[in-house]
């Protein structure tokens, strides 16, 4: 049985680090970005010791993985939500509302924006394992709306990550050159993605009468 000290036993006070831990490192990477991010000053903005930080994880990719991991299940749960709300009695209408909620979630907190796609971001062979997996994770989302707009269309494979990979590129792309967060328009974001998702299913539409 795990040791209590202070109403918390052993595993609960390292679950504390761990989102202290997290939450720095999202104010950091999104700040500084994850290269110029030493584990040192995670440790002081969490206001844990650089041993209780080995305890939680093994390296700075390892926290960065983990940040990845809370930040996008976060969204698609958010966005899972949202696609339960919708009636999909006008699919345009409940698709248009998602692609908002969407630009939403991206602006309400920029910085796991700018985590994810932007200057916050790590490279590793691990991070690109986890960005294709929460891409397909992701297009899983996508197809689930679609076949909620149409039910007996199919969709076909690689139509729905590719949608994905391009929503996330315009949210990269907006994310870019901000040096100040606050300055970050939602209503610019919304109307990239609106028009980038319109484009892509008329083209769908009258090219393979796929989604029609």
């Amino acid at each position: 049985m795990a040791r209590q000290r202070g109403g918390l036993d052993e595993d609960q006070r390292r679950e504390q680090r761990r989102q202290a831990l997290l939450d720095a490192a999202l104010e950091l990477f999104a700040e500084r970005g994850y290269l110029a991010t030493p584990i040192e000053e995670l440790c002081r903005t969490a206001h844990v010791s650089t041993k209780s930080f080995y305890g939680v994880f093994d390296s700075r990719e390892a926290c960065y993985l983990d940040l990845m991991r809370r930040t996008t299940e976060r969204l698609l749960f958010a966005m899972a939500e949202a696609i339960t709300r919708e009636s999909f009695d006008d699919p345009a209408v409940a698709q248009r509302h998602l692609i908002d909620a969407l630009a939403h979630l991206m602006a309400d907190d920029p910085r796991g924006a700018v985590v994810l796609f932007g200057r916050g971001t790590a490279t590793t062979f691990a991070v690109e394992a986890e960005r294709r997996a929460n891409r397909r994770r992701s297009a899983e989302l996508v197809t689930l709306v679609w076949t909620s707009a149409w039910p007996d269309v199919e969709v076909p494979p690689g139509v729905a990550t590719g949608t994905v990979g391009g929503l996330f590129d315009v949210v990269a792309d907006w994310v870019a050159d901000a040096d100040d967060l606050s300055t970050l328009d939602r209503n610019v974001l919304a109307e990239r993605l609106q028009g980038f998702y319109a484009v892509l299913a008329r083209g769908l539409r009258n090219g393979n009468d796929v989604l029609s």
